[in-house]
C-alpha cells in the first residue's frame, strides 16, 4: 500500500482508536495469564515469554480471567525456519458445546514459504467460518501485534493494527452473534501435521524442534467477568457498562480502515469459506450480507 507520509498521517491517527487510546499498559504475563499444558515446556526472556513444540509434547497458557467485549492484544514472533506441521494459536473462547471462539491459527511452513494465517468464528458451537490469508512479512524476524476488538456490534481481527476480518452483528437477518458468553483469552503451540500444511502433505520434520514461538506486550481492556456469575448477568453488565468498546467510532470501520481491508482481501487472501462452494453449496447467510 503505497502512499505519502502527509496523506495517511490523519488516518494512521483514526486508526489508534482501535488501538492505543483504549489499551491497558501492557502487563507482566504471570499478572494476566498462567500455563495450562506443559508448563515445563515454557521459558523466560527478560520481558518475552517462549513456548516450545517437541516430539514430547506442545503447550499452551491461559487467562486468569474472562472478559465479555474489549480488546486483547499479543505480540507474537512466530516459529523460524522449517516450521511444517506446526500450529501456532492465539484465540479467545468460552466453554461449553455451545461456545463462542474468536481464532488466529497460524500454520507453519517450509523454509522459504509465506506463513499463513487462518481465521475463524465459532458461534454458538457451529464454526467452519475459515478464511486464510498469506501475511505480508516475515513474522518469524521480530515481533508483531495481533488483536481481536470485540463489542456488540462488530468482531475485528487486527494484524499490526490493520483490519483483516470483520465479523459483523447480523442479529437482524436472524443470524446469531456472539454476546451472551464471557471468554478467555488463550495462546498453544501444537503439532497438526495431518492438515496444517499444505492440507497436510508435508509432515513435521522433528530433526528441527524444538519449535518455539515468543510473546509479549500482553494487553487485555474489557469487561471484566467473574467466574461465579452467570453469563446472562454478566452479559447484562457488560452490555450496559457504557464501556469504551461501545463507543459509536467503533460500531464499524472507518473508511481508512476499510481500504486496509480491501487491500488485505485483494492481496493477500488464499481462501474464503464464503467462495467454497464444494463445501457450501449454498452461500452461508451471514456471506450474503456482511459488506467486507
Amino acid at each position: 500500500m503505497a502512499s505519502s507520509s502527509s496523506s495517511l498521517l490523519v488516518p494512521f491517527l483514526l486508526c489508534f482508536a482501535f488501538s492505543l487510546s483504549y489499551v491497558t499498559a501492557t502487563a507482566k504475563f504471570d499478572q494476566m495469564f498462567q500455563p495450562y499444558w506443559a508448563p515445563d515446556h515454557f521459558s523466560f526472556d527478560g520481558d518475552a515469554v517462549n513456548m516450545k513444540l517437541d516430539n514430547f509434547s506442545g503447550a499452551g497458557f491461559s487467562s486468569k480471567s474472562k472478559y465479555m467485549f474489549g480488546r486483547v492484544n499479543m505480540q507474537i514472533k512466530l516459529v523460524g525456519g522449517d516450521s511444517a506441521g506446526t500450529v501456532t494459536a492465539f484465540y479467545m473462547s468460552s466453554e461449553g458445546p455451545k461456545h463462542h471462539e474468536f481464532d488466529f491459527e497460524f500454520l507453519g511452513n517450509t523454509t522459504g514459504e509465506p506463513y499463513v494465517v487462518q481465521t475463524n468464528v465459532y458461534v454458538n458451537g457451529v464454526g467452519n467460518r475459515e478464511q486464510r490469508l498469506n501475511l505480508w512479512f516475515d513474522p518469524t524476524t521480530d515481533f508483531h501485534s495481533y488483536s481481536i476488538l470485540w463489542n456488540q456490534r462488530q468482531v475485528v481481527f487486527l494484524v499490526d493494527d490493520t483490519p483483516i476480518r470483520v465479523h459483523t452483528n447480523l442479529e437482524h437477518k436472524g443470524i446469531p452473534y456472539p454476546k451472551d458468553q464471557a471468554m478467555g483469552v488463550y495462546s498453544s503451540i501444537w503439532n497438526a501435521d495431518d492438515w496444517a500444511t499444505q492440507g497436510g502433505r508435508v509432515k513435521t520434520d522433528w530433526t528441527h524442534a524444538p519449535f518455539v514461538a515468543s510473546y509479549r506486550g500482553f494487553e487485555i481492556d474489557g469487561c471484566d467477568c467473574p467466574v461465579t456469575n452467570a453469563d446472562a448477568d454478566n452479559a447484562k453488565r457488560c452490555a450496559n457498562v457504557g464501556g469504551w468498546w461501545d463507543q459509536p467510532l467503533l460500531s464499524e470501520l472507518n473508511v481508512h480502515q476499510s481500504h486496509q481491508l480491501i487491500w488485505v482481501r485483494a492481496n493477500h487472501m488464499i481462501y474464503d469459506y464464503c467462495s467454497d462452494t464444494d463445501r457450501f453449496p449454498s452461500v452461508p447467510l451471514e456471506c450474503e450480507h456482511h459488506r467486507h
